[in-house]
């Protein structure tokens, strides 16, 4: 019986073993990208170790409504949510702004690589950032960027709220898409996270 036993868990050993050495591409056909960053090109892939699991605030799945309830899969009316892959194809795309609205401090833990930073609370007041131009009563959005914002997760509602604002002071929903996983999915696929350096 110790025998058996033995080999079984040398066995199990040998496949866990084998099972880290499997490559982890973003798609069957794409181990990596590379995005434009402030601080230069950085690569974005997954974590390649197969027994990987997402700890800390992140595996978080319980926290209370309000304020954490589950947001809709789209916020406004004529606004794009995206998968995944999507946002990476916005993230090569240099006509494309990605956004991450959270808060300054949640920024600083960690961003998708690409991504610039507007908190939530600035965004209907950072529209020139995005394309629009300034004028006597706000800003003209006659030809804005295509933008993309993220938050923490299906639970956060930050992205949600600056789409709203943005809409409410002229940007054009079908210009916005919204990235509904935001942070927690982005971690849990295993994603590269940049640490901005400010």
């Amino acid at each position: 019986m110790r025998h058996i036993l033995f080999t079984a868990a040398v066995l199990a050993t040998a496949t866990a073993g084998a099972a880290l050495a499997d490559p982890v591409g973003i798609t069957p056909d794409r181990a990596s990208v590379t995005v434009a960053t402030d601080a230069g090109p950085v690569e974005i892939a997954r974590i390649q170790d197969n027994a990987h699991e997402v700890t800390g605030e992140w595996a978080r799945t319980s926290r209370p409504c309000p304020n954490f309830c589950i947001q809709p899969m789209t916020p406004p009316e004529g606004v794009t949510t995206l998968g995944e892959l999507e946002l990476i194809a916005a993230l090569e795309d240099p006509a494309v702004i990605v956004v991450d609205s959270r808060v300054r401090a949640d920024y600083l833990g960690g961003t998708i690589p690409g991504a610039i930073h507007i908190p939530y609370t600035e965004a209907a007041d950072r529209l020139d950032l995005l394309g629009c131009q300034v004028d006597f009563d706000g800003f003209a959005c006659d030809a804005p960027n295509r933008v993309v914002l993220f938050c923490n997760g299906p639970w956060c509602g930050q992205s949600p709220t600056a789409i709203r604002r943005m809409i409410e002071a002229g940007f054009p929903a079908d210009h916005i898409g919204y990235y509904r996983g935001g942070m927690q999915v982005w971690r849990m696929l295993g994603l590269s996270v940049l640490i901005p350096q400010n």
